[in-house]
């Protein structure tokens, strides 16, 4: 079993609460949503593993187990082209959870005109995979968010 622990400080919103489709219906899989605190921070890494993908604005990494962890950094923010997003890490790299990877400003993303709310999901996993998914509460780095079985 694999638990996820958040990756910013915020309240947990659950990915029903996204404001966009492919995320609220669970498309690109299930887990739940950070709305951050509003203030520049560090998104950290949610599980020990590799980063195998990384973008400004979003970021996977996969443990040990093979689990892959989508953490995406705002809603539209590819459109902000890295603008206010500063990689701390490299594709490739292995991280240790609470690792820093990406420091970013929601601030900045919600004057660009971006919703900052951030889905964490759990990648080709069922719904029924998942427990304890934390989908109101507020949440501070490390805090877990989900266990993934």
């Amino acid at each position: 079993m694999t638990l996820v622990t958040s990756p910013l400080a915020g309240r947990a919103i659950g990915l029903a609460q996204v404001p966009d489709p492919v995320f609220s219906g669970a498309m690109v899989g299930p887990g739940t949503a950070i709305d951050p605190v509003r203030e520049p921070s560090e998104a950290v890494s949610p599980v020990d593993g590799v980063i195998v993908s990384l973008h400004p604005h979003a970021f996977v990494v996969v443990d040990g187990e093979g689990h892959g962890v989508l953490i995406h950094l705002g809603i539209d923010t590819v459109q902000l082209n890295g603008e206010g997003f500063e990689l701390l890490v490299n594709k490739g790299d292995t991280v240790t959870r609470g690792q820093a990877v990406v420091r970013w400003n929601p601030v900045a993303v919600e004057e660009a005109g971006k919703s900052p709310i951030c889905p964490i999901v759990a990648l080709e996993a069922t719904a029924d995979a998942l427990s304890d998914v934390v989908e109101d509460n507020e949440v501070k780095p490390g805090d877990q968010l989900f266990a993934w079985s």
